[in-house]
This record gives C-alpha cells, structure tokens and sequence, in this order.
C-alpha cells in the first residue's frame, strides 16, 4: 500500500513515518500541508493519503475537499482533536478514518484496512447515487419529450411512446437519444418564431 504523508503539526513527521514502516507500508512521499494537496496527489499516486495533524483547521479542510472531488482516494487522519463536531467537518469533507490519541504501529493495518473498506463502500454508493441521478433526468427528458410529440402530432401518451420506439428502433438508438432529437429540434423551432 503506497502511502503520501502529510504532517500538518509541529512535531516532526517521524514517529509516523516510523510506525508506518514498521507495519509495513511504503511512504512514497511526505510533506507539510503548505502544499497544493490535488496536485501532490496527481503526481505521486498514493494508494491512501495519510494526514497528522493536531487539530485540522479550515486550510485542512479544504484541501481534502478538494481531493475527494477531483481524485477520491482514503484519506486518514490523526489528531489529538477530539471535537465531535471537527470530526463530522473531517469526515464531511472526505476523511475515511478520524483516529484521535496516537499512533500504534500495531493497529495501523487494521484503521487503513478498515478506511479502505469505507472509502470503497463511499464510492458505491456515490457512484449508486448518479446512476440513479441520471436515470431520474433520463426519464424527465424522454417524459418532456413525449409531451412535446403529444403537442405536435395531437396524440395520447401511448401513441407518443410508441412513436418514439419506433424511431429508436429504426435508428438503433436509445430512447433517451431520441427523445434529446425531439427536445433540441423543438427548441431549434421555437428559437425561429
């Protein structure tokens, strides 16, 4: 598991480091958090992205954000802060695991086993959640454009979606494809009047 490090306290980033080693997991890079966090991310490729930091301030924040919007991976964060409402605001913003008090080499396997595991359960779910978007504003496009067709050919809904078939099949494409010919020809129409 290749790991970036990022140490967002004024101890050294050592003892993590150390500990991380000693479990067993290449730290392919470290650094402080002064750094634009995406774009370390997007040139070393870390598996998960580990973050000490005393207390994560609203610079943390927004960087994590950040990179669970362009580049999702685990995040983990160790802290001493054991605020509840800064760990919603971390785990809101795209941390995977809020560890407070310490780091033990011991459990290091376990927390990253189980970050991975949440963040891989996050993504389907979001990744669930726009299929079902999308299906969702499918079905409103291809309902408009079957009022749009009902308008115009003085039809029932039935015969509209029906219509509609008929031209997807003739043309072997999805219906949503062409219910987008029936919306943007409609508009192109509406557009000369």
């Amino acid at each position: 598991m290749r790991i970036l490090l990022i140490n967002d306290t004024a101890r050294k980033v050592g003892r993590l480091r150390e500990s991380l080693l000693e479990a067993g997991f290449e730290v392919i890079d470290e650094s402080g958090l002064s750094i634009d966090l995406p774009a370390r991310v997007q040139s070393s490729k870390p598996d998960v992205v580990l973050i000490d930091s005393d207390s994560p301030g609203r610079d943390v924040m927004e960087q994590i954000v950040l990179l669970s919007r362009d580049q999702p991976r685990p995040i983990v964060m160790f802290t001493d802060e054991d605020d509840p409402g800064v760990m919603r605001k971390a785990i809101r913003s795209g941390v995977s695991a809020y560890i407070v008090e310490g780091i033990q080499s011991s459990r290091l396997r376990a927390i990253l086993d189980v970050a991975m595991a949440r963040f891989e359960s996050d993504q389907q779910l979001r990744a669930e959640l726009q299929a079902r978007e999308q299906q969702l504003n499918e079905r409103k496009r291809i309902e408009k454009a079957k009022g749009l067709l009902m308008k115009m050919r003085n039809c029932d809904e039935p015969e509209a979606h029906s219509l509609m078939r008929k031209q997807a099949m003739s043309r072997q494409q999805k219906l949503i494809q062409v219910a987008d010919q029936i919306i943007s020809m409609h508009e192109l129409l509406s557009d000369q009047n």
